[in-house]
């Protein structure tokens, strides 16, 4: 049970809304998502899950039920779950979600540029940096990124953190779920590492065969986080922030 008075409303709705839209990707083979028992203001009970060790043969079937997650699809890049009536977060920070056609429109305006301001106003990170941000933003924007590819049903906080080990396999938690790329979710994983990670993404491609290159667009697909976390944490996020977004400014 997780409890907090000050929570912003919505708060956990929002989190039981991800999970739910989530876990309808399940009876086809979909990773699972953890079962809320109850949610209200300011409060969610989920399911007790017990901790076990990663092994191989489990990230080898994440790896595949996360692709049939993503394949489940989104109504467009920035939609919210389905059955959501509030805002979205992510961790603790509100977080848009505003349907888009575009790729490359949703992410820059929605997931990077809300969020390198705040880095910037709290001096996380430095204008010439900044600037480095925006120039990729601008690309991205103008539709240079996409890809064709449709919106996918993605976690959209899957860090190592949000993927419980069980006996009965992983078990996502915590999502800031949206209809998005479903190289970003791969991308977080590359960012905070997880066990066998080169199994879950072998795994993977068998499954839903990843377009050519995508390992060199997990810098343009790492903006997201390192800009929430940047928002928030310190200097050290601000200078990985702009290091990626260096990187990503190669792709164009």
């Amino acid at each position: 049970m997780k409890t907090s008075p000050r929570a912003p409303a919505g708060f956990f709705e929002a989190e039981a809304a991800g999970l739910a839209w989530l876990a309808e990707a399940e009876p086809a083979g979909g990773a699972r998502a953890a079962r809320v028992e109850s949610v209200s203001a300011g409060r969610i009970v989920i399911e007790q899950l017990e901790r076990a060790r990663p092994t191989p043969d489990a990230a080898a079937r994440f790896g595949r039920a996360l692709a049939v997650t993503h394949r489940a699809g989104a109504q467009a890049f920035g939609s919210a779950p389905e059955g959501s009536k509030g805002p979205t977060f992510i961790g603790a920070r509100p977080m848009e979600c505003r349907p888009e056609r575009s790729w490359g429109r949703f992410y820059s305006e929605q997931r990077v540029r809300p969020f390198l301001d705040i880095a910037l106003s709290v001096g996380s990170i430095d204008e010439a940096a900044a600037d480095v941000v925006r120039a990729v933003c601008e690309l991205v924007e103008s539709g240079a990124a996409d890809d064709g590819e449709p919106a996918r049903r993605i976690h959209g906080d899957l860090w190592n953190g949000n993927v419980m080990w069980t006996d009965d396999g992983v078990v996502l938690i915590d999502p800031a779920a949206h209809g998005g790329h479903r190289e970003t979710d791969l991308a977080m994983l590359h960012l905070f590492g997880v066990p066998h990670l080169d199994v879950i993404v072998d795994a993977y491609d068998d499954e839903f065969a990843l377009r050519p290159g995508w390992r060199d667009r997990i810098s343009l697909h790492q903006l997201h986080p390192l800009a929430v976390h940047a928002a928030g944490h310190g200097a050290s996020y601000g200078h990985a922030l702009g290091e990626a977004a260096r990187e990503a400014l190669d792709l164009f």
